[in-house]
């Protein structure tokens, strides 16, 4: 059973966009494609997972808010 949510549309998308520019983040690789960010997310783990794409982990940005602790 394929997953409706990478569809080859979508995976070629992500593969043209990220030729395209290698460095966006997900929310500007989100924008570009007009979709979610959840979207991309998901799908750029599929991905990931697949080894169709590596991805590196980046420090926070420093002007990224922290994460609010209970």
């Amino acid at each position: 059973m394929t997953d409706p949510k990478l569809d080859d549309a979508t995976t070629y998308e992500i593969f043209k966009t990220l030729e395209a520019d290698p460095n966006l983040s997900q929310r500007d690789l989100s924008n570009s494609m007009g979709v979610s960010l959840g979207k991309v997310n998901y799908c750029l783990k599929a991905l990931i997972a697949k080894g169709w794409i590596k991805a590196k982990i980046l420090k926070k940005a420093p002007t990224k808010p922290a994460t609010p602790t209970s």
